[in-house]
């Protein structure tokens, strides 16, 4: 690769990393705002309120036009089961990373 070719190339991953980067930002920020959310949502699915909102609208006692994918099974479940596996994957992956980083080993952790 000549030089223009190797600053083009190089160029071309500094700007896709720049858009990962503020997009990924972007993402996280709104993620980690809805924590609360979340395991407010998770709570509501395990209740008796969500089984008789589901029930309800089995019988067709719900209007019509209501936006119900809240009382869809598989949706919550699928969202929820979601955020469990991006929270293991953040917390195994992210921690690794800066672990590794500072020198510090998974061994020394659980020492602490």
């Amino acid at each position: 690769m000549n030089q223009i070719e190797r600053i083009q190339y190089y160029e071309k991953i500094l700007d896709e990393a720049k858009f990962a980067i503020r997009k990924l930002d972007e993402a996280l920020e709104n993620y980690l705002n809805l924590q609360e959310e979340i395991k407010e949502l998770g709570d509501y699915y395990d209740s008796p309120l969500w089984m008789k909102d589901y029930r309800d609208d089995e019988e067709g006692k719900l209007p019509y036009d209501l936006k119900r994918g809240v009382l869809s099974e598989d949706g919550v479940y699928n969202v929820l089961a979601d955020h469990g596996r991006l929270q293991d994957f953040i917390a195994k992956n992210v921690s690794a990373e800066y672990n590794e980083k500072d020198g510090v080993s998974d061994k020394d952790i659980g020492e602490s």
